[in-house]
């Protein structure tokens, strides 16, 4: 603030201004960026009023932060918000709605079924087996990160391949687990929030909704609508809600599914078209480049390969041969390769202790 020459209080300069008036601004996936600005300014000033209060920084500090959201807003002129389901404060705020329903593939939306959820693994069960039997995918969501712990486990004990997505997973994991998901490397995938991007896998055949009829953020009408659409890129697609009562949420969510259904079905009579699945390359991404060195290459392609067979005695000898590397990597001042290697160490670690405790 002080070097702007501005006034206490007064919105700091960002990349808005560049813009002259009558410029055209785009809001990608609006229904989460919108709420992001709207909580950056109390977000910035509740970690920075303690550190001023108690002389860590100058008050002037507190005038080097984001925009509120209504100097925000007082900034916007022409805005095009894009989402698949916009909040309230998108829809109050547009002149016109503009709907993308039809896609180029043909496919309409998934339908949606209600089933009890007294017998919901028991029946969950018997659908992921005949995905398997049809060379289709699963996607299992979850209310709690100790039910998708547990229904993993269970799942594994009784034969099926079976995966669990967390928020502790990185993101090069992320993006192998969801392509070892595509190749067949394993059939279900279960997770809490099954909303984050990469999730569009075109062999899901089948999204299941566990306790569906539990209100929250993760059962809402457009949580639930985004959920069912994970499904939408097979020609099977099919989505499960287990519930034992049908809440608001779960009926507007049906109800604008099957609307959109119907729209789509239409569009395709009229038009002569067969929907057909999305065709979509399954790229390797390279094994995690830690170092360019053949040896430990080999280090890190042997710990892939024993992590994904899931053989607890491979993955103990390939931690003692990284451990090994490491001390070494550190006595020769490698630092660099020494600190990849404990990093891997680490996560090595938590693999076996995972794979214990599936065994017991």
């Amino acid at each position: 603030r002080i070097i702007d020459r501005r006034q206490p209080g007064q919105p700091p300069h960002c990349l808005l201004h560049y813009f002259k008036s009558n410029y055209l601004m785009f809001i990608d996936e609006s229904h989460v960026t919108i709420p992001q600005v709207r909580g950056m300014y109390e977000g910035d000033r509740s970690r920075k009023v303690n550190l001023v209060e108690y002389g860590f920084r100058l008050p002037s500090a507190l005038d080097n932060r984001p925009l509120k959201f209504d100097e925000f807003e007082a900034m916007i002129d022409q805005v095009v918000f894009v989402s698949a389901t916009p909040a309230d404060y998108e829809i109050e705020k547009s002149d016109q709605v503009v709907e993308q329903v039809i896609r180029p593939t043909g496919l309409i939306d998934p339908d949606i079924e209600v089933r009890p959820a007294t017998n919901q693994v028991d029946d969950l069960i018997g659908e992921i087996k005949k995905r398997v039997a049809a060379n289709e995918r699963v996607l299992v969501t979850t209310l709690t990160k100790k039910m998708a712990e547990d229904l993993t486990e269970y799942l594994t004990e009784i034969g099926l391949k079976v995966r669990y997505l967390h928020s502790e997973i990185e993101t090069i994991e992320r993006v192998e687990i969801i392509r070892d998901l595509r190749k067949g490397e394993f059939d279900c995938l279960i997770g809490i929030n099954l909303l984050r991007e990469g999730l569009d896998i075109p062999e899901v055949s089948l999204v299941a909704i566990l306790d569906a009829d539990k209100e929250g953020f993760l059962r809402s009408t457009r949580s639930l609508i985004q959920t069912a659409g994970r499904a939408a890129r097979n020609i099977n697609g099919k989505v499960v809600m287990y519930a034992d009562t049908v809440t608001r949420s779960m009926q507007e969510a049906i109800e604008e599914t099957n609307r959109r259904r119907k729209l789509q079905m239409e569009f395709n009579k009229k038009h002569k078209i067969t929907p057909r699945s999305i065709s979509k390359e399954i790229v390797d991404i390279i094994e995690r480049e830690y170092h360019s060195d053949d040896v430990f290459a080999d280090i890190v392609s042997e710990y892939t390969q024993s992590y994904r067979t899931g053989n607890i005695e491979e993955l103990k000898k390939v931690r003692d041969k990284i451990k090994q590397d490491m001390l070494e990597a550190a006595d020769n001042l490698e630092f660099e390769k020494a600190a990849i290697l404990r990093d891997q160490l680490f996560d090595i670690e938590k693999k076996i202790g995972l794979y214990s405790k599936v065994a017991h």
